[in-house]
């Protein structure tokens, strides 16, 4: 599976984004899909999942209420909302499929990584 994410910029605290992951290669509805975030300094954390016919989803306790997560199996394409931005929200954020049947948070669950987005969130 190949994965581009797009979306990320600089943004002041407050203010939304949205992120994108299309993917390619494979069956996309065949996998669950994450995404994850890395700041200078920190280990790669995750942010959300979605299982592989979206009806099950979770969120780290750090974004939830703010961020959502989607996804359309008919464009093989995985969404992060990101509304209420913080500073401490600044990161590289990257998508992730995995092949479990359940919905993981553990990045070593997820075998296919894209290449990250940057977010910057200014205060």
């Amino acid at each position: 599976v190949q994965l581009v994410e797009s979306g990320g910029g600089l943004v002041q605290a407050g203010d939304s984004l949205r992120l994108s992951c299309a993917a390619s290669g494979r069956t996309f509805s065949d996998y669950i899909m994450g995404w994850f975030r890395q700041s200078p300094g920190k280990e790669r954390e995750f942010v959300a999942v979605i299982s592989r016919s979206g009806g099950r989803i979770r969120y780290a306790d750090s974004v939830k209420g703010r961020f959502t997560i989607s996804r359309d199996n008919a464009k093989n394409t995985v969404y992060l909302q990101m509304n209420s931005l913080k500073p401490e929200d600044t990161a590289v954020y990257y998508c992730a499929a995995g092949s479990s049947v359940f919905v993981r948070t553990g990045s070593d669950e997820y075998a296919y990584w894209g290449q990250g987005t940057q977010v910057t969130v200014s205060s």
